[in-house]
């Protein structure tokens, strides 16, 4: 094809900062339609960058023969109507994270991603490990840690808010199963060493109540603001997952991988390691060519035009984390493990 034409549905924090002008920069690619949640937003969002149509509709921008892909920036609670219209509508799809609300629509996703396999179906991928991923992934494949033992991720917030009014990632309405940045971080563990086969979590909700920032009504919070999971990796190995919004100081954002010849530390944007016989860790450098960064964009293009394929991230990938994050969820509830996958 000559140009990609795209269409926005849902103009967020993420599309406008990220997707919209990076897409735009791409010879060949141009943004030719937006919906955002109303008109006026939309026609700020068709101002600001220069998009020619505005749609009220998100079904009739799909519906459109004006677009060859789209690309969707709403909340969770659309991505799986507006997923499985675009490859109905026969449109390439790269869908913002978190995948789903829960694992049964990203089941719906994946198959209708499979039943289409000429159409391009893509998750905005996990941001915080791109630039280690290739590094972590090389040093375990060339048995720099031995076997691996016990993983550790911990992602820590800052003091308890009371008084906040209710964020979407906090609506259960508006985000579904997904718990802070639980099911990405794990996106990032499938890349370093494969799928967990059972998890148990448990999990703290400490404001039961906070403020619709648009009604002004008080909503029940029932996303945790704390949880611990336990799980047993199909390596061998058993992993720890604490994520917080609620531990003020705590400077804890990375991870730990434990192996029998070695150790590997990723914290505050560096690698550390060491094998068998060191005192302590010391920094590794990351070769040039396994530094990786920021380039979802470019990627679904060159994957609608047959010169890559995604890696970051594919609807396969996306339900494995989907249904991670369910089984946290029903963990917590039902106060027993469950085996994945689901």
């Amino acid at each position: 094809m000559d140009k990609i034409r795209i269409g926005i549905v849902g103009a967020g924090q993420n599309t406008v900062s990220s997707h919209i002008p990076l897409l735009q920069a791409i010879d060949g690619v141009e943004i030719v339609s937006v919906c955002n949640r109303s008109r006026a937003s939309s026609e700020r969002v068709a101002t600001q960058f220069g998009i020619p149509s505005i749609y009220e509709n998100w079904n009739e921008l799909i519906a459109a023969d004006d677009t060859d892909a789209i690309v969707v920036g709403t909340w969770p609670y659309l991505h799986c109507a507006t997923t499985l219209a675009a490859i109905s509508a026969g449109k390439h799809i790269l869908v913002e994270a978190r995948m789903a609300m829960n694992a049964e629509e990203a089941h719906l996703m994946r198959d209708a991603a499979h039943e289409n396999p000429d159409l391009i179906a893509q998750v905005v991928p996990a941001p915080m490990t791109l630039w280690a991923d290739k590094t972590i992934q090389r040093l375990i494949a060339e048995g720099y840690v031995g076997d691996i033992l016990s993983v550790e991720v911990r992602s820590a917030g800052t003091f308890l808010d009371k008084d906040s009014p209710m964020h979407w990632r906090q609506d259960y309405d508006l985000s579904g199963m997904n718990i802070m940045t639980a099911g990405i971080w794990y996106e990032s563990m499938i890349g370093w060493m494969g799928d967990a086969v059972s998890v148990f979590a448990k999990g703290k909700t400490f404001v039961k109540t906070r403020t619709d920032p648009e009604t002004g009504m008080a909503c029940a919070v029932r996303v945790p603001d704390h949880i611990d999971v336990i799980m047993e990796l199909a390596c061998g190995a058993q992993g720890y997952m604490k994520i917080s919004s609620v531990q003020g100081l705590a400077d804890e954002n990375g991870a730990m991988i434990y192996g029998s010849e070695g150790t590997i530390k990723m914290a505050n944007k560096k690698l550390f390691g060491a094998k068998r016989g060191d005192e302590a860790l010391q920094e590794i450098e990351i070769r040039d060519e396994d530094r990786g960064g920021w380039r979802v964009e470019q990627e679904f293009i060159n994957a609608i035009i047959g010169v890559e394929k995604v890696t970051y991230t594919p609807f396969d990938i996306g339900l494995k984390y989907m249904e991670f994050t369910e089984a946290v969820n029903r963990s917590m509830v039902e106060e027993k493990t469950f085996s994945l996958p689901l």
